[in-house]
């Protein structure tokens, strides 16, 4: 197989890239030249913000593509329209953020989505960016875009900052501000499963979308925490406290908190996707004590800070907040 990657210097196109060429896959990576793609594969320059950045896409024919592109919905648009004729399949890597909000769970593929144009000219909003870009690549290819709606992705070069934080949180060990309940089921998606299943699909020729992570429950918050003390080996002590008491004390969920939503819609829209269609496509998920344990490796072989997207924002929870919900 011939693809070509948009992006793939970092995190989720890292590791698309990197299960590709593990496969013999021919690798050719579209970026903008800021990182170093993995070796193997042929490196092509250009900015698709740029209104002449995508000539190094001129020429050239592959069996498919993957796009992980977060950003304007035109900018997906453009690079589909001048693929489509020379490529066979278009991968868009899009987001469960996609359904109109809030969603009633479990929701299927078909659940009502978020208005979006794939002419739109700004990312402002998150929702509406990624399903104008699902449209663009629609409108492009048809029946052979195929639609990845991942929800919350954890693994290995993370540029996010949620698994990292509290795997470097926890390695400074004392007392945790674990947010309950420990029961908690969580649903995600390690980025090594993205990418096999991704791969999977092209060679299938699916198209369509889907819902791409692990079924609900697949781990509990107390197992995600629990393997990121076992990983580091540090000395933490994790405080289990009722959520209400975290709300309580003003610690905003998500976002000072990476991965746990506390309840309601916010709860239900990023853990309650229903994912048979992809587990009946061939989805399988390994166990939350290998993402956690892989990642804390690649966190140490690279000095223990993980790299930051600039578009996104900073998260964690500082110690200052976390000792005085400690202590009460």
């Amino acid at each position: 197989m011939r693809l070509l990657m948009l992006g793939g210097t970092e995190f989720v196109g890292r590791a698309v890239v990197e299960a590709a060429l593990a496969r013999g896959w021919q690798v050719t990576v579209f970026h903008r030249g800021k990182h170093a793609p993995p070796e193997g594969v042929t490196a092509l320059h250009g900015d698709r913000g740029d209104a002449v950045g995508l000539a190094a896409l001129e020429q050239g024919e592959w069996d498919a593509v993957v796009d992980t592109w977060s950003g304007a919905p035109s900018a997906v648009r453009d690079t589909a329209r001048l693929l489509a004729p020379r490529v066979g399949s278009y991968a868009y890597v899009s987001s469960t953020s996609v359904y109109a909000f809030p969603p009633t769970s479990p929701y299927g593929e078909q659940a009502p989505l978020a208005a979006g144009s794939p002419d739109a000219t700004d990312a402002e909003d998150y929702a509406q960016a990624k399903r104008g870009g699902e449209l663009a690549a629609t409108e492009a290819f048809g029946e052979r875009a195929l639609l990845l709606r991942a929800g919350l992705i954890l693994g290995p070069y993370e540029n996010i900052g949620r698994l990292p934080w509290w795997l470097g949180r926890i390695a400074r060990g004392g007392p945790v501000l674990a947010p309950g309940p420990r029961e908690l089921a969580l649903q995600y998606i390690d980025v090594r499963d993205l990418a096999a299943w991704t791969l999977d699909a092209l060679e299938a020729g699916r198209g369509g979308a889907y819902n791409l992570v692990s079924a609900a429950g697949h781990a509990t918050m107390g197992e995600f925490l629990e393997s990121c003390v076992a990983a580091t080996g540090a000395d933490a002590e994790l405080r289990w406290t009722a959520p209400e008491e975290v709300l309580a004390a003003g610690v905003e969920p998500w976002r000072e908190l990476p991965v746990w939503p506390a309840d309601g819609e916010l709860r239900n829209a990023v853990f309650g996707a229903d994912v048979s269609k992809a587990l009946a496509a061939g989805l399988r998920c390994r166990p939350v004590g290998e993402t956690v344990a892989d990642t804390w490796a690649w966190l140490r072989s690279i000095g223990g800070v993980a790299p930051q997207r600039p578009d996104r924002p900073v998260v964690g929870l500082s110690p200052e907040k976390e000792t005085a919900v400690l202590q009460g």
